[in-house]
C-alpha cells in the first residue's frame, strides 16, 4: 500500500470518478485506474462499483475512505509543522518594547528564545508606546511589549505579561519625602517632569492632577523614564513613574506612594489582529507568553 495509491483513491471518491480525479491531479486517467486497481489487489477488496455511467464506493471503499482521509490529514499537518519548523530555524523577528515592561524580564526572555532558536535573527527596538504601535500598524514590527492603555485600538490584540504600578519620585531630601502616601493635592505647587503631551504617562499625570483639582505645571519634558529620573534626582521637579523604573539602578531619588495613586496599565504583548505572524514570530510570542505565565510578573 503506497501513499500515492491512497491519494488517488481519495481523489476518485471526492470527485466522483476517475476522469475528474485525473483532471484535478493532472495525471493520466490510466495511471489513476492502475494504482487504484493495485490498491484493491493489495487489500483484497473492490473499493468502487464501476458502471459505464458512474463510479460509487463499495462498503469496503466507504470504510477505507474514512481512515485514508484521517491519514492524509495527519500527513498534511505534519508537512505543515515541518515547514513551520524550518521557518522558525531560519526566520527573523522584530520586537518593539517600551522602557517599562513591569515584572516581565525581557532580556532573559530574548536570551532564552535565542538559545533555543539560534538561527533566528532578533531585532529589538525601544521607544514610547505610541510610535511603537504606529510601527506595528505599518508592519515593521512583529509585536510590541509595553503598557496596554484603555484606548488601545480594536485592530490590536494584547496578552498580559506583567503588572506595573505608579509611584511618586522626588529629589532626595525633598520636604515631602517620607514613608506616608502623599495626597496628590499637596503637589499643586510642584514642578513636574514628564513625557511629552500625548504620551500615556502624561495622560496619567493629567488625570491624577485633575482629580486633585489642579493643572500640573510641566516645565521639563523628556523622552523616557531614565531621563525623568535623572532630572528629578537633579532637583528639577517631581514625577510619577512606573515602580520598576523608579527602583532600577540609577541616580538617587525618593520613591514613595501617592495617596490614591492612579492605576498603571498592565503590561501586554501586543500584536495586530489582521496580520499573520511568521512562524518564527509565532514561536517567539508563544515562548514569551509561556515565560510570563511561569515567571514573576
Amino acid at each position: 500500500m503506497e501513499l500515492r495509491q491512497l491519494r488517488y483513491f481519495e481523489a476518485v471518491a471526492r470527485h466522483g470518478g476517475f476522469t475528474r480525479a485525473a483532471e484535478h491531479l493532472r495525471v493520466a486517467q490510466s495511471a489513476i485506474s492502475a494504482q487504484v486497481r493495485a490498491l484493491e489487489t493489495d487489500i483484497g477488496a473492490e473499493l468502487f462499483a464501476r458502471t459505464t455511467r458512474r463510479v460509487s464506493l463499495t462498503a469496503a471503499g466507504e470504510l477505507l475512505l474514512h481512515r485514508v482521509r484521517r491519514v492524509l490529514n495527519e500527513l498534511d499537518g505534519a508537512r505543515g509543522d515541518l515547514a513551520d519548523l524550518a521557518a522558525v530555524l531560519s526566520g527573523q523577528v522584530t520586537i518593539g518594547a517600551t522602557a517599562v515592561v513591569g515584572g516581565f524580564d525581557l532580556p532573559a526572555a530574548l536570551a532564552s528564545f535565542h538559545s533555543r532558536h539560534p538561527g533566528v535573527a532578533l531585532t529589538l527596538r525601544s521607544g514610547l508606546i505610541a510610535p511603537l504601535l504606529a510601527d506595528l500598524d505599518a508592519g515593521s514590527l512583529d509585536f510590541v511589549v509595553g503598557p496596554v492603555h484603555n484606548d488601545l485600538p480594536s485592530r490590536f490584540s494584547a496578552r498580559r505579561v506583567g503588572r506595573e504600578e505608579v509611584v511618586l519620585i522626588l529629589p532626595s531630601g525633598h520636604r515631602l519625602a517620607g514613608s506616608r502616601p502623599i495626597p496628590f493635592a499637596d503637589l499643586r505647587d510642584e514642578s513636574f517632569v514628564c513625557l511629552p503631551a500625548g504620551s500615556g504617562l502624561r495622560a496619567i499625570l493629567d488625570g491624577a492632577a485633575h482629580r486633585a483639582g489642579f493643572e500640573p505645571r510641566v516645565p521639563f519634558e523628556t523622552h523616557g523614564p531614565a531621563s525623568i529620573r535623572e532630572l528629578v534626582s537633579a532637583g528639577l521637579g517631581v514625577a510619577l513613574l512606573a515602580r520598576t523604573a523608579a527602583v532600577a539602578a540609577g541616580p538617587p531619588v525618593a520613591v514613595q506612594p501617592a495617596d490614591r495613586a492612579p492605576a498603571h496599565p498592565q503590561i501586554g504583548l501586543i500584536h495586530h489582529r489582521d496580520r499573520r505572524l511568521s512562524a518564527a514570530a509565532q514561536a517567539c510570542r508563544r515562548q514569551f507568553v509561556e515565560r510570563a505565565a511561569t515567571g514573576p510578573t
